[in-house]
């Protein structure tokens, strides 16, 4: 090849690359004042979502709705108005087609996510689910899954409670939409239950009758509640009883506190009236006569 054919191939190379230089130069100036006006499009939506979302906020503070639905529906709201300003960026740079093929992306790695995200996704639709839920909220005193504490937060993976020892559980939603829970805090009466037993020699009428006058004394039942006392089996050294009553209960803790003034009660009735709390008694046999045998051995021995 002369030397003349490769300055040729180079000069046309190089103007190639210039011009291609100036027409995205070219490009850059002409749609600078739309990438500006989209940048400042997407900045104003983001501001917009940022304060909108905060009246969204205030509005259901002061209605009605729980704290779980305020917080998904404000961060629902928030994402909605973010990704209508990207849409429209989009379009003041005439990216249609970009933003066809966005969405088109978007469906493929969405599949593919989901295959891969099952539990997660899972969890995340339980969370929707629980949001909506009128018999939980936060600030509820719950059991479920072995646990048992307040409801601290709700969110889209997880329901977090504080333990009684103060230690913060994280249950994933699932668990919570799949399993039983209770829930002391969604009524503000609750029944008390307690077992015990009386000696054999009681006069079982006298019994009931002390007992029950010693829950009335400390515990008023409202309208439609009883106390209920019901015999229940002839055991090994009592005949047992179950008690019930109701009283204002709203966590684990208050049933533990009624529970305790209960048996104080019910105690200091029976020593006043001389009821007896039989207790198993066990005897313990030392093998006496083979100790007597031998006892008595070692005396002839030294006789």
């Amino acid at each position: 090849m002369q030397e003349s054919e490769i300055v040729q191939k180079t000069e046309k190379s190089w103007n190639e690359l210039t011009k291609k230089v100036l027409d995205w130069v070219d490009s850059i100036v002409l749609n600078l004042p739309n990438f500006v006006l989209a940048v400042v499009v997407l900045i104003l939506f983001i501001i917009f979502a940022k304060y909108a979302s905060k009246l969204v906020d205030r509005i259901f503070r002061k209605s009605s709705a729980q704290d779980s639905i305020r917080t998904v529906s404000v961060k629902v709201f928030k994402v909605l108005i973010i990704a209508l300003g990207l849409f429209l960026s989009l379009g003041i740079l005439n990216l249609n087609t970009v933003l066809t093929s966005i969405l088109g992306a978007a469906g493929v790695v969405g599949l593919a996510v989901g295959f891969a995200l099952q539990g997660t996704l899972h969890n995340t639709f339980a969370g929707v689910i629980i949001s909506f839920i009128p018999k939980l909220q936060i600030g509820d005193w719950i059991e479920t899954n072995d646990y048992s504490g307040f409801v601290v937060d709700i969110n889209l993976r997880s329901v977090i409670i504080q333990t009684v020892d103060y230690n913060l559980v994280v249950i994933p939603n699932s668990k919570i939409v799949d399993s039983p829970f209770k829930n002391f805090s969604r009524t503000s009466r609750g029944r008390i239950i307690l077992s015990c037993g009386v000696g054999y020699e009681s006069d079982l009428q006298k019994v009931q009758e002390i007992t029950e006058n010693a829950i009335k004394e400390i515990f008023e039942q409202q309208p439609g509640e009883s106390i209920e006392f019901f015999y229940t089996e002839f055991g090994d050294s009592s005949i047992n009883y179950q008690l019930r009553f109701w009283t204002s209960v709203a966590n684990q803790g208050d049933v533990y506190k009624a529970q305790h003034k209960a048996i104080l009660a019910i105690k200091a009735a029976y020593n006043e009236n001389d009821i007896n709390i039989p207790f198993p008694i066990r005897t313990l046999d030392f093998g006496k006569n083979k100790f007597r045998s031998e006892t008595l051995e070692v005396r002839n021995l030294k006789d």
